[in-house]
């Protein structure tokens, strides 16, 4: 079966019944098992798991420890369009925000990606908006080759692709590509995204599948906390993942935790996620899947960034700029959100370090992505 027909035999509104009603001995049973199934996963999101966060934290910490050791690995995002052609009502860039819209050219790319070389990194994200007319696969391919000279490991998180432009991203060198799905509930899904090819909530969904066939290195999956239930979305996500693994073997696999943050014509959020639930969903994810990479962003507060570093974390970016040419060229454009840490990468790490944990720059070359591709 595809995840599309896993996911249609399920209701949403069975599934916020049944991890409503998890109880606590279903918690219990969940924390004494060395391999767990969606449905202990449903018992550690649950509200009943809210009184069992200390031990889940101690177990996530040790597991996290086991798999990856006491490193953090540091990225950055590089943001090379805000155009897009989608209404997202969450989203600083959505179509209908009378905005100066930027897109970057050769010359601000390469004085981009010095910048962020020049802060140290090794590890960049390259985010667009979604204008299939002006940032394509084409530009993609162009940026790549711009950047490929100062970075060891690149990413993507730009509009859903087909297949055969994934394989073309993956022989050009990219090393993983990150797409969420907002959010798993398809009737709200169309409220959120009324206009543009994001309304799509099929295509969408699929999209993981057309990268893991293109055999690109990691996926990242996650949904946009704040949208809806957290609890039901991230049951969904945790469902997607555990397809994609058992289809798709050989690709990696990583989450994160976007929350919706003040953007120019966001005012409200829905339904917020608060620190303590989301430290409860980081250490379900961990305790589900000890060999998944957790990334955490800016868009979390100083404070919750330096306790997740060692409860679950494997990933963080730092000094992070969301606004097409924010660390070189065009400082002042519109940010996609704003960000709540904003401490220098040099400060992160020193914070990293005095957790007893390694900030790790690079731990990928290039020669790897290039053999992989052949």
């Amino acid at each position: 079966m595809t995840f599309k027909e896993i996911f249609n035999t399920y209701n949403y509104e069975q599934i916020e019944k049944e991890i409503s009603e998890k109880t606590s001995s279903e918690v219990q049973i969940a924390l004494n098992k060395n391999k767990l199934s969606t449905e202990d996963f449903k018992a550690l999101i649950s509200p009943a798991a809210s009184s069992y966060l200390e031990q889940m934290a101690v177990k996530s910490q040790a597991l996290t420890k086991q798999r990856f050791g006491k490193i953090i690995q540091l990225y950055a995002p590089l943001y090379l369009s805000n155009e897009c052609n989608n209404i997202c009502t969450y989203c600083g860039y959505s179509f209908d925000n009378k905005i100066k819209r930027k897109t970057l050219n050769d010359q601000e790319i390469i004085e981009e990606a010095k910048a962020v070389k020049a802060l140290g990194f090794d590890h960049v994200l390259l985010v667009t908006g979604e204008a299939n007319a002006t940032v394509h696969l084409k530009y993609f391919l162009h940026a790549i080759e711009l950047i490929k000279p100062f970075f060891a490991n690149i990413s993507i998180e730009v509009q859903p692709l087909d297949e055969e432009e994934y394989l073309s991203l993956q022989k050009a060198g990219v090393y993983s590509v990150l797409v969420y799905q907002e959010t798993y509930n398809k009737q709200n899904y169309g409220t959120f995204h009324p206009k543009g090819k994001k309304s799509n909530f099929d295509y969408r969904l699929e999209t993981p599948d057309r990268a893991c066939k293109s055999e690109i290195h990691k996926i990242g999956l996650g949904v946009l906390l704040g949208l809806n239930d957290w609890r039901i979305d991230s049951f969904f996500c945790a469902l997607h993942l555990d397809y994609l693994q058992k289809v798709y073997w050989k690709s990696k696999y990583s989450i994160s935790f976007p929350r919706i943050r003040p953007a120019e014509g966001v005012h409200e959020v829905q339904n917020p996620i608060h620190e303590k639930e989301l430290l409860q969903l980081i250490c379900a994810y961990r305790l589900f899947n000890p060999d998944l990479e957790i990334s955490i962003s800016t868009r979390e507060t100083p404070h919750f960034r330096n306790n997740v570093i060692r409860l679950g974390a494997t990933s963080m970016s730092a000094e992070s700029k969301t606004n097409p040419g924010g660390y070189a060229v065009a400082k002042e454009s519109l940010e996609q959100f704003t960000i709540d840490d904003n401490r220098t990468l040099s400060e992160f790490k020193e914070i990293i370090k005095k957790q007893g944990y390694e900030p790790v720059l690079k731990d990928w070359d290039r020669v790897y992505s290039d053999s992989y591709a052949k």
